[in-house]
């Protein structure tokens, strides 16, 4: 069974669509129950879980501010309920990297069809880890994963490369590079631009900060770079993807 906290910010999910799964069908186990960020970081920090779902309904600035905190030291699935009739909310939680977001209130099926996916997931990668354990050293090959994109997160706004990381982390870059494909199914330099485009597009959306500004804050300090990978990540220009945005909001 994979262990799951659930965060209720408002108090108020939706208990009778809770109690009416087969948690241990689906595969989770609810661990325990928190009702504020502070008491969440607290009970992720004393033992390990597996997922957390975050009911940020009515207190959406909250519930994104804890996904920050929770980003900033795990890559543990989330999975947020929120209002279902805010665009802009569902696409700034899609920064943090979260499993899945359901609009509230919640419908049964698609609770369960969301845990049902994250299930795979979770089963998916306790296989690869295994299957990456020929050695007693293997079982750190996560962490370094995990250290990687700590350090790509931290550092978006620099210069970033894997020679860099490897001498840091005192590893041949051959061989994270290979690490980290294997784990992330992509290659190193695809996901330093995927998070690169990314906060890009969370901050053409959610400030007004200059597209230049922006630029610099994903660590591009040539324009027509930056112009020519943005438009080829979107299939829009900065300018009109921010347009686009704010007509949608």
């Amino acid at each position: 069974m994979y262990k799951m906290l659930i965060v209720d910010l408002n108090r108020h999910t939706d208990s009778k669509t809770m109690a009416a799964l087969d948690w241990s069908e689906l595969g989770f186990t609810i661990e325990n129950n928190a009702g504020a960020a502070d008491g969440a970081l607290a009970q992720l920090a004393s033992k390990p879980y597996s997922l957390v779902l975050i009911n940020m309904v009515g207190m959406p600035d909250e519930g994104l501010a804890l996904c920050s905190r929770i980003r900033a030291e795990s890559r543990i699935p989330i999975l947020l309920i929120g209002d279902g009739t805010n665009f802009q909310l569902a696409r700034k939680a899609m920064y943090y990297q979260v499993s899945d977001y359901l609009p509230a209130p919640l419908c049964a099926d698609e609770l369960s069809a969301s845990l049902r996916l994250i299930k795979r997931k979770l089963d998916s990668a306790g296989r690869a880890d295994r299957e990456m354990r020929p050695s007693e050293s293997a079982p750190s090959d996560l962490s370094v994963i995990d250290k990687v994109k700590e350090y790509v997160t931290e550092a978006l706004s620099q210069t970033i490369t894997l020679k860099q990381i490897s001498n840091i982390l005192h590893f041949n870059c051959s061989y994270l590079g290979q690490k980290f494909k294997y784990h992330e199914n992509m290659t190193f330099n695809e996901y330093l631009l995927q998070q690169r485009m990314e906060k890009a597009k969370f901050l053409l959306e959610s400030t007004d900060l200059k597209v230049y500004e922006i630029a610099s804050e994903v660590g591009y300090s040539e324009m027509d770079w930056f112009y020519k990978k943005f438009k080829s990540y979107t299939g829009v220009s900065a300018n009109e993807y921010r347009k686009m945005m704010s007509i949608t909001a």
